[in-house]
């Protein structure tokens, strides 16, 4: 180990004679520009993240996976510092589009100077919760290969809840609320009306933009039009895109209206509902200031203000 030390420095210090020494890389403030999209499970966000690939060598910029070990939303506090020391100071790797099945961080907390722009997309609870219950079990289209979890449980969603099972649990459906929450500890008990004001207050204060599922194309359109830098070519991507950009469960059951109406009678349902409805309503609002329906389709607005009376006048 020793020996490859040494042999690693030497290597250094000669990159160091012959180039000089490295200087800082500076950026142009349009190239300091972090994007994190803390991506919540089978709300399709491969789908999305997709597209943030196939346009990052055109619209120059770097897209990095933020794997965690057994998929763990919550990051140790060392973990916490390392990635925001990550994130504001890997001048290489800006402009930058962070993906990953982690919840939200408050970058402020560790005294930067710029936090990142976060985004995300969220899902009908019932309806996400279902997709992950069959794509456990089943697997999707995207890596058919790959052996899931649950694989061999026959079992159907319907039965599942009809036999109370544990992998459809209400407390199944409180995952969307903690990942906006973020890294307290309040934000992870189940059925905190704490933790939904908390995640109400981060998707409204702390995300640039957060879409739906349900509404996809809509989403992708208006980060195009506010974000060109990332996302130039998104919407005609996404429309006309190969079939990665389309990812679905297989052997996916709908419940019936029994199953349902049984899980809508949860408290946990409740929040999680008023939750996505509440980031529907916002999403729709941006929307409606953004855009203007002409024959059954979506246009961007372009520029609606300017600026008059301005002093003192130039020669």
């Amino acid at each position: 180990e020793r020996a490859i030390a040494r042999h690693e420095v030497r290597e250094i210090e000669q990159r160091h004679t012959v180039d000089g020494p490295r200087q800082d890389v500076t950026l142009d403030e349009e190239d300091d520009v972090v994007i994190i999209y803390n991506r919540v499970p089978k709300t399709a966000s491969t789908s999305f993240t997709n597209i943030a690939y196939d346009l990052c060598a055109k619209n120059k910029y770097h897209v990095l996976h933020i794997n965690t070990t057994k998929n763990n939303p919550v990051m140790s506090l060392q973990d916490q510092v390392r990635f925001v020391k990550n994130v504001t100071s890997w001048k290489e790797m800006k402009p930058g589009f962070y993906h990953g099945h982690i919840s939200y961080l408050d970058f402020a907390k560790f005294g930067v100077k710029k936090k990142p722009i976060y985004i995300n997309v969220i899902r009908d609870p019932i309806e996400r919760l279902v997709s992950y219950y069959y794509f456990l079990r089943f697997g999707d289209d995207y890596r058919p290969g790959l052996r899931r979890r649950k694989q061999g449980d026959k079992k159907t969603f319907d039965e599942c809840v009809a036999a109370g099972g544990s992998d459809c649990a209400p407390e199944k459906l409180w995952l969307q609320i903690p990942f906006f929450c973020g890294h307290s500890s309040e934000c992870w008990n189940v059925g905190s009306r704490w933790a939904l004001e908390q995640a109400k207050y981060n998707l409204i204060n702390e995300y640039f933009l957060v879409g739906v599922t349900e509404e996809l194309e809509d989403f992708i359109m208006l980060l195009e039009a506010a974000l060109p830098r990332f996302f130039r070519g998104a919407t005609e991507l996404y429309r006309t895109g190969k079939k990665s950009h389309l990812r679905k469960t297989t052997e996916k059951k709908l419940p019936t209206k029994e199953t349902i109406a049984k899980l809508q009678q949860s408290e946990i349902w409740k929040m999680e509902n008023e939750f996505y409805e509440f980031a529907l309503e916002q999403f729709q609002f941006v929307r409606a200031h953004a855009v203007r329906e002409k024959d059954g389709e979506l246009y961007i607005l372009s520029q609606n203000f300017f600026y008059e009376k301005i002093y003192p006048k130039s020669n």
